[in-house]
């Protein structure tokens, strides 16, 4: 069985309680059909966007629903011979598929010059000596700083 969702709207022409009966009716030609309700909204009074069989407003509703496709042509008609139903729409309701991320080529990453670059072993044999990095220059160990310390300092410096 697969499952469906039927969105239809009523003619405003009658009152909430037939357009429920309406409901109900087409609840009872599902399960004649032996369809399974799965969930259902009573109709709603709501003005449409554009009139629909000289129509402004409707009531309009909802049922999602399990039926054997075969049978869903007797239901369809059903629906289209009933004229109080002005608009109907029927779709299958089925589980997102999930894609699969295509596969791409990857590129090595670029090698920019700004780099740290190791030097051979070989250059200190032919006589050239290393440049020596000043002290400041080196990676002092960093102190762990406590936040109070921190806000303190803050409080100084806006003069708090």
């Amino acid at each position: 069985m697969k499952t469906y969702e039927l969105t239809y709207i009523v003619t405003p022409e009658i009152t909430s309680e037939e357009a429920e009966a309406k409901a109900k009716e087409l609840e009872a030609s599902i399960s004649s059909r032996e369809g399974t309700i799965l969930k259902q909204s009573n109709p709603i009074a709501k003005t449409l966007s554009y009139p629909i069989a000289k129509r402004a407003s409707g009531f309009m509703g909802f049922i999602e629903f399990q039926l054997e496709p075969e049978k869903l042509l007797e239901l369809k008609g059903v629906i289209e011979k009933d004229g109080k139903i002005v608009r109907h729409m029927v779709i299958i309701k089925e589980a997102a598929e999930f894609k699969k991320e295509r596969r791409t080529r990857t590129k090595p990453a670029p090698v920019f010059e700004t780099e740290k670059k190791e030097e051979p072993a070989s250059v200190e044999s032919f006589g050239v000596a290393k440049e020596e990095k000043p002290a400041a220059a080196k990676a002092a160990p960093k102190e762990k700083v406590e936040l109070k310390d921190i806000e303190h300092e803050l409080d100084e410096i806006l003069g708090e």
